[in-house]
């Protein structure tokens, strides 16, 4: 399994208030899962974007048909591979 992290802003006219956004976390956890994904973390965050979403994919069409849940409850998400710091270490070192 490969780690991503999707950087999320939420669209204001999607989502009505912070209680619906509450709610609709749990249905973006079941349609991860769905996907072969599990949501590692997330957090709200300060600054250009409102959440962070850490989260495990089978694959890469695993990963894209996650990316493509937040889209469709009304987030826009950037979502990017992730590398364990030790791993890119091992990397580099075979270079």
């Amino acid at each position: 399994m490969a780690t991503y992290a999707s950087l999320v802003t939420v669209d204001d006219r999607s989502v009505q208030n912070a209680q619906e956004l509450s709610s609709i976390w749990g249905e973006i956890k079941t349609e991860f899962e769905a996907h072969e994904a599990e949501v590692i973390d997330s957090y709200a965050i300060l600054g250009e974007y409102d959440f962070l979403v850490v989260f495990d994919a089978a694959d890469r069409e695993s990963a894209f048909k996650s990316a493509l849940t937040l889209r469709r409850h009304g987030l826009s998400a950037r979502t990017m591979t992730l590398v364990d710091t030790d791993d890119f270490a091992h990397l580099v070192d075979e270079i």
